[in-house]
C-alpha cells in the first residue's frame, strides 16, 4: 500500500497519509528513547515486535467493545489506522507502584495498590509531560466535556481488567501502562477511540515468578537483552509462531545514536 506524505514523526513512530480520507499509515521505528528523549538508541527489530504486539492487543480490545484506531496491520512495520485528533493527555494506569510514582512520593517499589490508579499527564515534551488534575483537563479544554473524560476513565479500567487477565494467563504481571485517546468523525458522529499503541514500550511487564522486567525498563535501566524481553512477551502471547516470517528478522544488538546522562 502506497504511503502519502508524512504527517507526523514521534519518538517511536511515523504517521503518513493513508489511502483514503480519514486514514493514516502508522510506521513503527526501531528507535528507543527514555527520560523525555534524553537517552536514545536504535534497537534493531523493536518496531517489528511492537507492531505485532500492539495489533494483537488492539484487535482483542476491539472485540470486547473498546473502539480503537486500528483498521488492520499492513506488513511487518506498518498498520492502517483511522486518523484521530489526539487529546493532549496521557492516561497512566497503575496496578503496582514503581518508576516515577515511587520516586516522587517515596512509596516502596513494588507496592501492590489496593485498586488501580489513573494518573493524567499533559502531553508536552518541553514541559516534561507534567502530571495534571482532572480540573486542569476540563479548565483548559484539553478534553472539553466532563462526560467524555468520565467515559475515557471507564475505558481505562475496562482495558486494565482485560489486559491484566490476558497477561496473567501467560505468567506476566501488568504493572502499569500508558494510553492515549482521541476523536474521529464516523458517519457524522464524533467517536472517542483508543489510539497510539499498546506494547512493551508503553507498558511495564514483569514475570510473575522472577519479576524479571520484560519492557522498556530494560533500556531505561541499562539491563540489556531488550529484544529478547520483547520477543518473550510476543512468544507468551502466541504471536511469533503465528507468522513464521517474523522470526526471519535479524534482531541485532542496540546501536547507540546519542545518549545523554
Amino acid at each position: 500500500m502506497n504511503k502519502g506524505k508524512k504527517l507526523y514523526e514521534g519518538k517511536a513512530k511515523i504517521l503518513y497519509e493513508g489511502p483514503e480520507k480519514g486514514t493514516a499509515i502508522q510506521h513503527f521505528k526501531d528507535d528507543a528513547t527514555a527520560f523525555n528523549n534524553q537517552k536514545k538508541t536504535i534497537v534493531e527489530g523493536k518496531g517489528v515486535l511492537n507492531n505485532r504486539i500492539s495489533e494483537h492487543i488492539l484487535n482483542n480490545l476491539n472485540q470486547i467493545g473498546i473502539k480503537t484506531h486500528l483498521i488492520k496491520r499492513l506488513n511487518m512495520r506498518e498498520q492502517l489506522v483511522r486518523l484521530v485528533s489526539i487529546y493532549p493527555v496521557e492516561f497512566i494506569v497503575r496496578n503496582i507502584a514503581t518508576g516515577s510514582l515511587t520516586k516522587k512520593l517515596g512509596i516502596p517499589d513494588g507496592t501492590i495498590l489496593s485498586k488501580p490508579l489513573i494518573e493524567y499527564s499533559y502531553k508536552n515534551d518541553e514541559l516534561g509531560d507534567p502530571l495534571i488534575a482532572r480540573e486542569h483537563i476540563l479548565e483548559f479544554s484539553w478534553i472539553p466535556q466532563a462526560v467524555h473524560l468520565d467515559m475515557i476513565n471507564d475505558y481505562c479500567f475496562r482495558i486494565n481488567d482485560f489486559m491484566q487477565g490476558m497477561f496473567r494467563a501467560v505468567g506476566i504481571k501488568l504493572v502499569d501502562f500508558k494510553l492515549e485517546f482521541g476523536t474521529v468523525n464516523i458517519n457524522g458522529k464524533t467517536e472517542i477511540l483508543l489510539a497510539d499503541e499498546i506494547s512493551p514500550d508503553t507498558c511495564r511487564l514483569w514475570d510473575v515468578i522472577s519479576e524479571k522486567k520484560l519492557d522498556k525498563d530494560r533500556f531505561r535501566k541499562d539491563l540489556g537483552n531488550i529484544i529478547q524481553a520483547y520477543q518473550e512477551v510476543a512468544r507468551r502471547l502466541g504471536i511469533i509462531h503465528e507468522e513464521s516470517n517474523i522470526s526471519e528478522v535479524k534482531f541485532g544488538k542496540p546501536k547507540a545514536v546519542n545518549i545523554k546522562k
